[in-house]
């Protein structure tokens, strides 16, 4: 059996037939486990245990734009992934297209070179003037490229150490019962040997298929997209995929005003399905696509159409659905009970620009409601919070600091209905606020006024407390919100949330605030780039990150890391010293406005002052990572840093040597993140070189790195902190959750008034500010 192995792959070269071998021999524990085919997945974060997959490559994603010959760099990516899923234990299958057009390039070629032959032989003779090509027929064309295209596949899958195998079919093979069984047995052996199949219909000998022959309960194959549904589930495989010329299914004809590509597609939902034309080769279309699909769903095979052609997916799209990830339509027989995230996302948009014009005092008497429930409810908030400490605890994956904040207390509540009640306050005159007016000539007036941004997506780990302050501020600016929390606060996020709802609809807004309960990924949710337009993080540092390079055309708001320095100046007092680094390391380490470098003056060391912070630190049992300069100082030092650039979020802190301010401020600097930094010192002069030196968010003098918070600053309350150098920077509360818009009233002018010829002459007068009056018109 292991020669008849390597035999079938005697084209591979002799130093990669060692690497096959193990291929094909590798032990059972090596392949993914597959599950019983039955059913469907019912979601896309179940295609992870997708085992047996069917690739069908339509002709427009095989193809050239010519339609004469392949798009190899396309192919090369495909068969580089395919091969990549194959290699981790999985049975890949191909359906292709592409013959048709390898052969017309192929004969074309011919036809040229053999008109070119005769017109040399009778050029004397002037007979052969005309070089038009003939109509080539489809059936020759396929017999011509046949060959050619499994030739180019074997070289391929050949650079990945992976054998393939050519299989021709025919609709005959699937109706004749023996037939269907050999085809059957030979693709099943072929996976067994980790031989990748790829199979095409047989479009030398094929006829043209009969409209409407569908046998009752199986699908005629007419295309390849009806070969790879029968294929699919004759083989019993549990994803096909279909790759296209289009992103996907949409609701109507890609490129209409109205077409919505649909991310989820049910049976049932044809009806509100508008197909347009074919693709520009191929004898198939969306609509034998969705047919097949539907079929392929229906015989227990999960299906994803998507895109195979664009440059920027084709790399990576075909791993990226059997990741999970949004990508394309994918095909469930499970329709969710709830509404969708783009359905949640376009209620919460809708619903958010009534809000948005509601009078200040509405939206204030909302975020008093939501501060009232959080107090009448409190024991209802609690049991649902209890309930995810239980499981929390239980699961023992959640470390101390992200339980503390993972729960709510009586106190905690009270805090947070405090905190909504100053928002509420301050909510008065956000929205609609005139910033400046100019008139910029008679009875032409300009206005400068704050708006909402529009949908905020608010992304937070196990934080429940986030939610409602969150949604304060979003309805005290007139957004919408999309909220994602954690699952490890599920049950305490859904009170919180039907709170907040209950308080929405005291003014008919209820939907302005959602909350994703979906199985939505993160990465999905950051490329809702037409629908969403600013992303909050809150959480560590490494989501942030993630949200920050998953995000995709929409800004993020917020910072990836809290690398905060106290620098303790040669003139520094020492009760300020100790009172100001210990508040800062040690009351609550896993802020992000924490301290983590301490910077110490090279004249403090072997002094009492520096004894006295050793012996604070190690009181509080901070543990210290000597810088590289403070290590040469000590004959016995602390375990030395491995980096100077790290958030600790913990009672651990790194200690350096500078020589000065400036020093001090330079190594802020390269090592820092932007987000706060102190300087402790008696010496003004320093102090003021030091806050205009210094290029961070918050700068303090001879105060805690603590005070760096929404609510300390009188905000009433934050949505994060922003280390960004645009639109919002440090704390961000409701001044940082409002953009701006021009209003220009005037009474019928036009810029041809304002020409060299014109009549009216600019004045652009400064006027005071304040409400703007609808309506309003100079009286001069």
């Amino acid at each position: 059996m292991l020669l008849r192995r390597l035999t079938l792959c005697s084209r591979i070269p002799q130093d990669s037939q060692r690497h096959v071998y193990r291929l094909f021999t590798r032990s059972l524990t090596q392949v993914p486990n597959g599950r019983a085919h039955g059913g469907s997945f019912a979601h896309r974060g179940e295609l992870r245990q997708a085992k047996r997959i069917v690739v069908k490559l339509g002709s427009a994603v095989v193809t050239r734009g010519d339609e004469c010959g392949l798009a190899l760099g396309r192919l090369a990516s495909i068969v580089e992934q395919v091969a990549m899923l194959q290699n981790q234990g999985r049975e890949m299958m191909i359906v292709t297209s592409g013959a048709v057009a390898f052969g017309k390039q192929r004969l074309r070629h011919e036809i040229l070179l053999s008109q070119s032959v005769r017109q040399a032989l009778h050029s004397g003779q002037n007979q052969l003037k005309d070089m038009s090509l003939p109509v080539l027929e489809a059936r020759a064309c396929a017999a011509a490229g046949q060959s050619g295209l499994m030739a180019l596949y074997e070289a391929m899958f050949t650079q990945y150490s992976t054998c393939t195998a050519q299989v021709l079919v025919t609709n005959l093979d699937f109706h004749d019962d023996q037939k269907r069984q050999n085809l059957n047995s030979t693709l099943q052996e072929l996976l067994r040997m980790n031989i990748v199949p790829i199979i095409n219909t047989n479009d030398a000998v094929v006829p043209p298929p009969e409209p409407n022959s569908d046998l009752q309960g199986v699908i005629s194959i007419k295309d390849n997209d009806s070969l790879a549904a029968r294929l699919a589930v004759e083989m019993k495989a549990d994803l096909l995929i279909a790759l296209s010329d289009v992103e996907g299914l949409y609701n109507s004809p890609p490129g209409t005003d109205d077409a919505k590509l649909i991310d989820i597609f049910y049976p049932g939902d044809q009806q509100s399905i508008t197909y347009g034309t074919k693709s520009r080769v191929g004898i198939g279309g969306m609509e034998a696509k969705v047919k097949a699909a539907l079929w392929a769903l229906q015989g227990g095979t999960s299906v994803v159409i998507a895109n195979g052609t664009h440059p920027k997916v084709t790399g990576h799209v075909i791993t990226d659905i059997v990741e999970g990830k949004k990508v394309g339509t994918f095909f469930s027989e499970i329709k969710p009970a709830g509404p969708t995230v783009e359905q949640q996302t376009e209620m919460a948009r809708n619903s958010g620009r009534t809000l948005a014009s509601l009078h200040p005092d509405q939206r204030s008497e909302i975020i008093c409601q939501l501060a009232e429930l959080l107090t009448e409810k409190k024991e209802e908030i609690l049991a649902a919070n209890k309930m995810d400490m239980d499981l929390a605890v239980s699961a023992g994956h959640l470390p101390p600091a992200m339980l503390k904040r993972l729960s709510l207390s009586p106190a905690k509540l009270n805090s947070l209905a405090i905190g909504l009640r100053q928002i509420a306050v301050a909510s008065q005159d956000s929205v609609g606020r005139v910033l400046r007016r100019t008139r910029v000539a008679h009875n032409l007036e300009l206005e400068q006024i704050t708006v909402p941004i529009g949908v905020l997506l608010v992304i937070f780990e196990a934080r429940p407390d986030c939610l409602p302050q969150v949604s304060a501020l979003a309805i005290a600016s007139g957004n919408a919100l999309l909220l994602k929390g954690g699952k490890e606060a599920a049950n305490t996020n859904r009170v919180l949330h039907q709170l907040t709802q209950e308080a929405l609809s005291m003014h008919g807004v209820r939907e302005a605030v959602q909350l994703v309960s979906t199985r939505e990924e993160v990465e999905d949710l950051c490329r809702l780039d037409k629908m969403i337009d600013l992303i909050i993080p809150r959480g560590s540092s490494q989501l942030v990150r993630d949200i920050q390079r998953a995000a995709k055309g929409i800004p993020v708001l917020g910072h990836s890391e809290g690398i905060c320095h106290v620098y303790v100046d040669a003139d520094a007092s020492v009760d300020k010293v100790i009172k100001i680094v210990r508040d800062s390391k040690c009351d609550y380490p896993a802020a992000c406005n924490a301290m983590e470098t301490l910077l110490i003056h090279r004249d403090i060391l072997r002094t009492p002052l520096f004894d006295q912070i050793i012996d604070m630190l190690r009181t509080e049992r901070v543990k210290i990572h000597a810088g590289p300069r403070f290590a040469s100082y000590l004959t016995f030092s602390p375990s030395e840093a491995k980096s100077l650039r790290t958030e600790y979020g913990d009672l651990e802190c790194c200690m350096e040597v500078v020589d000065s301010m400036q020093d001090a401020v330079d190594h802020i600097h390269k090592y820092g993140s932007s987000h706060t930094d102190v300087i402790i010192t008696e010496n003004e002069d320093t102090a003021e070189q030091f806050l205009q030196q210094l290029d961070s968010a918050c700068v303090f003098w001879n105060t805690s790195s603590r005070f760096a918070d929404g609510y300390r600053f009188g905000l009433g309350a934050e949505v994060g902190i922003s280390t960004a150098r645009i639109h919002a920077r440090g704390p961000v509360g409701l001044e940082g959750l409002l953009t701006t818009k021009w209003v220009l009233r005037g009474d019928g002018h036009t810029a041809a008034d304002f020409s060299e010829h014109g009549t009216m002459k600019y004045l652009h007068e400064n006027l005071p500010v304040g409400q703007p009056l609808a309506g309003r018109r100079d009286s001069n």
